[in-house]
């Protein structure tokens, strides 16, 4: 299978590097400074599940053609718009093969740009569990031994390009998943990172640190039962064992875990996904005439932090 990997950072590294290791044809389509990093040091990878250094083959945008079987896609949202320019080359299914996109991105907002722009029967869907980080030298650092990946066709045309990639990336070190019922699996994550993030971020705190005030689970219970009446009221109500997952996760006295919108305001990002992750649910629930009080405030909260970014 030939994938064009969109960038070699933190998540597009990874999937990349493991990808490679499975016997998999990948090109990674980066920018001119990267490139040249990669043909120097090569990639990468830093890992509890096994360590990747090895040399890449890499594309400039200006040098992309109809080439790939498949595009994996690991952008920011907020980037998605120069994304699809960039990899449209690759996609244009009049000089070549129909390759299809596999997104593996926060929220479902992306998907409905993606399925408007390129037909959902090309836009798999994609669900990870992984903390990656990209360090100061370009190495890309998994914090962690979780490695889930969910993939899945959303139309029926893309049934057995979904099981060979699944079948390509279950020789590589991680849970992997072929699920029939891919959009759940995006709505039941998007739930769990919009609750998080939301509370992370309006408290700029960590899991534990929220959980342990006076009112920070009751916050925190409320913020998941507000993203789930989404769901629910999408035709996509969470499945009971994973309410409960969810729960137990952001609910927990002991975590350190932050969302990553989180750890992006902490270092001053100048963008963050707030549009993608809370904006479009609150602009969801709004639309399904819900009220949800504390997803519009983190929503607002958000949006005070980027102006004021945008403005320095």
């Amino acid at each position: 299978m030939k994938i064009l990997v969109l960038g070699a950072g933190a998540m597009g590294g990874y999937y990349g590097g493991r990808l490679m290791q499975a016997g998999a044809d990948v090109t990674f389509l980066v920018r001119p400074r990267r490139a040249e990093a990669l043909a120097r040091d090569g990639l990468v990878v830093r890992s509890e599940l096994g360590d990747i250094r090895s040399p890449v083959r890499t594309v400039l945008a200006e040098h992309v053609g109809p080439d790939y079987d498949l595009v994996l896609l690991t952008c920011k949202t907020y980037d998605l718009g120069c994304a699809m320019e960039a990899l449209d080359p690759a996609l244009d299914a009049s000089r070549g093969k129909s390759a299809a996109i596999l997104p593996l991105v926060n929220g479902l907002r992306a998907y409905d740009t993606l399925d408007a722009r390129y037909g959902r029967e090309r836009v798999l869907g994609g669900v990870s569990y992984i903390a990656t980080t990209l360090d100061p030298a370009g190495a890309v650092v998994h914090q962690g031994r979780v490695d889930g990946l969910i993939v899945g066709a959303r139309a029926a045309e893309a049934l057995g390009l979904a099981s060979a990639f699944h079948a390509l990336a279950a020789g590589t070190p991680g849970t992997r998943e072929l699920s029939p019922e891919i959009d759940q699996a995006l709505w039941n994550k998007w739930v769990m990172i919009s609750a998080g993030a939301l509370m992370t971020c309006l408290m700029r705190g960590t899991v534990g640190e929220i959980a342990r005030t006076a009112d920070g689970r009751a916050l925190m219970r409320q913020a998941m039962d507000e993203c789930a009446a989404v769901a629910r009221l999408s035709d996509h109500p969470l499945p009971e064992p994973v309410f409960q997952a969810m729960s137990a996760r952001l609910l927990d006295e002991t975590s350190s875990w932050t969302a990553s919108m989180m750890r992006d305001i902490a270092q001053g990002a100048p963008r963050i996904e707030a549009d993608d992750i809370v904006g479009d649910m609150a602009q969801r629930a709004a639309r399904l005439g819900l009220d949800v009080p504390l997803v519009r405030t983190a929503y607002c909260h958000l949006q005070v932090y980027e102006a004021q970014r945008g403005a320095a």
